[in-house]
């Protein structure tokens, strides 16, 4: 029985912690825009623009490539 009197004061406790807890994050602001931070992770910073080369560019590129294999 004399248990009880150390377990209620600290579930008091306990409870009151968590309760301040949750306001100290309501107050800051812990808990706006859920979604964008979980939706984040899923996208790149900045995206990557990718150089397209035409059909004569790479062309001239393969035979630049085999003229500098002659050569040698």
């Amino acid at each position: 029985m004399s248990i009880i009197y150390i377990l209620i004061p600290i579930a008091i406790l306990l409870t009151s912690l968590a309760i301040y807890l949750f306001f100290w994050a309501v107050k800051t602001e812990q808990f706006e825009d859920l979604e964008k931070q979980g939706m984040s992770i899923l996208f790149d910073d900045e995206p990557q623009i990718k150089n397209i080369a035409t059909q004569s560019e790479q062309e001239e590129e393969i035979k630049s490539a085999k003229k500098s294999i002659n050569n040698k």
